[in-house]
């Protein structure tokens, strides 16, 4: 008997299953989190929750939840499964489920959602369209837009590169 299991050689005991799953498609356990004072400058996709408390300039979709903290902002859309809004947003707003605005919220464009929670003190500005909410998160493909590798080129080492560097005197 071998250490970590037996020494059996049949080939129908051994084989190894393997399942492909694709980012957007991991399970829903995941989450992202972007911490107070940080600052992302891009789109956010993702299937599972977020939890934003810094900056996001761009747009966010999740087939999940996504929660903006009260110190959070994000100057783009929305668009997730269901939110809570505790900080900022200068964008439109796509929940295809429940939206919840905390009474420390500043919701600046329209919204779009199933249901529309909203604590005393929101500050929402807008216009707000319920009950044809989206009925399903989808992304886009965009492995087009990765820029091929030229493999053609040799990786620079850094390391002998500066040893090449002598101080002057």
């Amino acid at each position: 008997m071998a250490m970590f299991g037996s020494n059996n050689n049949n080939n129908n005991n051994n084989k190894e299953v393997v399942k492909e799953t694709r980012p957007t498609e991991a399970n829903n356990n995941s989450e992202t989190r972007i911490g107070k004072g940080a600052t992302l400058y891009g789109d956010i996709e993702t299937a599972g929750n977020i939890r934003l408390d810094g900056q996001v300039v761009g747009n966010i979709r999740s087939k999940a939840r996504v929660v903006l903290g009260e110190s959070a902002q994000l100057k783009g859309n929305l668009l997730a499964q269901n939110a809570e809004i505790f900080g900022e947003i200068d964008g439109r707003v796509e929940i295809a489920d429940i939206l919840t605005l905390k009474s420390s919220s500043n919701v600046k464009g329209d919204v779009i959602c199933n249901k529309f929670v909203t604590e005393s003190g929101a500050n929402f500005n807008g216009k707000c369209q319920m009950g044809n909410a989206i009925k399903e998160i989808t992304f886009e493909d965009r492995t087009h837009l990765i820029p091929a590798q030229n493999q053609n080129k040799p990786p620079v080492n850094l390391i002998n590169e500066k040893a090449k560097i002598k101080p002057s005197l």
